[in-house]
């Protein structure tokens, strides 16, 4: 039944006026008047995911006679239609919603099929035709297909955003690395003098501290390779054909570029969070560090008259309100923030994962949000540090220079020629006097100026040991 402004719509709870230009349905209607909770929509990737696998099950049911041909391809086109940009804002299901994610894959499920009514020439809510249930859902449920979703979104979101900005920051530090490499800075430790070290050592350390890290999270990845599609309802496969399950499969490696599979055992794929967790926690370990790697910019940047600045992060924006020429290091700040609320996703992750209950796990929905989230903006956090900060970083050599050799630390080159009591003793009358160590060792006749020249050598001491 169909007025001018609005068409309505029938469930097994009864009837609904669905505003007639919209592709959603009425158990979509339902989900967005029970759960107005956050104002957030389901994130453009995890809707990319859900059309992904409803491509792949249309043309593995067409194909096995499962629904009619011209159905199958009117949702495949449906699907292609929204995956290139169109009715993007037809999926408005708040993330925080009905266990398991029902409330989103219904919407999936009626807009698709909506939009494949238009193209065989019905009316939108002609259910009859072409069912959000009966043909767009045909052998699924939703306890195969979100699990899928998260692992198809997170795969999107690892191809697309996090592993491009590793490649990026990996490329840029390494190139700091051999640009600073002549550079000699002052080491510190417990945030006091230590011995002296290379500048572009420190943009090595990261380089290789950001490569295991990637290689961590690709290790982590390959538990998304297993798929639970095929399940359906609680990993028997119940109205499922018996090649559905691998049909589907070969045709989202395909799509994605990954060697997926069903999984040995669709019930314990669909029931453990676990390669949820461990991706996530790959991800707070990445984060970790990155809060390192942004605190140890900004105290390197520090002052400019009164900190380290030992180099000059790029300014991008002014700094202050009151404080004029003030510039203050944003991107670095920005990085920690975005990496304390993925460490948070993951706490999350991780009290999600434990919950289920049975054949199912129904916190999913806020598993999919946090976890695809955390991919995401930790890919676009470190593109942009490295774009707008690592890339334009400038040495400030002279200041580096004079804190290596001002140093009380580099004593400890002397300990194998006076010992560490001696050289303790020359320490602490330095620090008293003000003399130099080298004027102290000199006069107490402890070395002579020849072998004290070259064993406080900076070039020298800041030297990897090569094994």
């Amino acid at each position: 039944m169909v007025g001018s402004n609005y068409r309505i719509e029938k469930d097994s709870m009864g009837e609904k006026q669905i505003p007639a230009n919209v592709y959603y349905g009425i158990q979509t209607l339902r989900a967005t008047e029970n759960f107005a909770i956050s104002g957030l929509k389901p994130l453009p990737t995890y809707v990319d995911a859900c059309l992904l696998i409803k491509k792949a099950t249309a043309i593995a049911n067409g194909e096995l006679d499962c629904i009619p041909q011209d159905i199958s391809q009117a949702i495949v086109q449906a699907t292609e239609e929204i995956l290139q940009g169109k009715l993007r804002d037809q999926f408005v299901v708040d993330v925080y919603q009905a266990g398991a994610g029902t409330s989103h894959h219904m919407n999936v499920n009626e807009v698709l099929a909506n939009r494949a009514l238009e193209m065989l020439g019905a009316e939108k809510g002609d259910y009859q035709k072409v069912s959000p249930n009966d043909h767009v859902n045909y052998g699924q449920s939703t306890n195969d297909v979100i699990p899928t979703a998260i692992r198809v979104g997170t795969l999107l979101a690892l191809q697309h955003s996090l592993y491009p900005a590793l490649d990026l920051a990996i490329a840029n530090v390494k190139q700091k690395a051999t640009n600073f490499q002549d550079i000699v800075k002052s080491g510190r430790t417990h945030m006091q003098d230590a011995v002296p070290i290379r500048l572009g050592e420190s943009f090595r350390a990261w380089e290789y501290i950001l490569r295991d890290h990637k290689a961590r999270i690709i290790s982590a990845e390959q538990g998304l390779y297993a798929l639970g599609l095929g399940g359906s309802a609680v990993g028997t496969g119940l109205n499922s054909h018996p090649r559905y399950r691998h049909r589907v499969a070969e045709l989202l490696s395909e799509f994605l570029d990954k060697p997926l599979a069903p999984a040995e055992h669709l019930m314990a794929a669909m029931q453990s969070m676990s390669p949820f967790v461990a991706l996530s926690g790959s991800l707070r370990n990445l984060a970790q560090d990155l809060i390192k790697i942004s605190h140890d910019l900004r105290l390197m940047d520090s002052g400019p008259k009164t900190g380290f600045k030992e180099i000059q992060l790029p300014p991008v924006q002014p700094g202050s309100s009151i404080m004029p020429g003030k510039y203050n290091p944003v991107m670095a700040e920005m990085t920690s923030q975005v990496c304390f609320q993925v460490m948070g996703y993951d706490t999350a992750i991780a009290f999600a994962a434990q919950a289920g209950q049975l054949e199912l796990n129904v916190m999913m929905p806020l598993i999919a949000y946090d976890l695809i989230h955390s991919v995401e903006i930790l890919g676009n956090t470190i593109s942009a540090l490295t774009t707008k900060c690592i890339a334009g970083i400038t040495a400030n050599r002279d200041r580096a220079q004079s804190y290596a050799e001002g140093s009380l630390a580099l004593v400890t080159a002397l300990n194998t020629h006076i010992g560490y009591l001696n050289a303790a003793k020359v320490a602490k009358e330095s620090l008293e006097t003000g003399k130099s160590i080298r004027e102290i060792v000199l006069a107490a006749g402890l070395m002579d100026e020849n072998q004290l020249s070259e064993v406080l050598n900076l070039e020298k001491m800041s030297q990897i040991i090569d094994s």
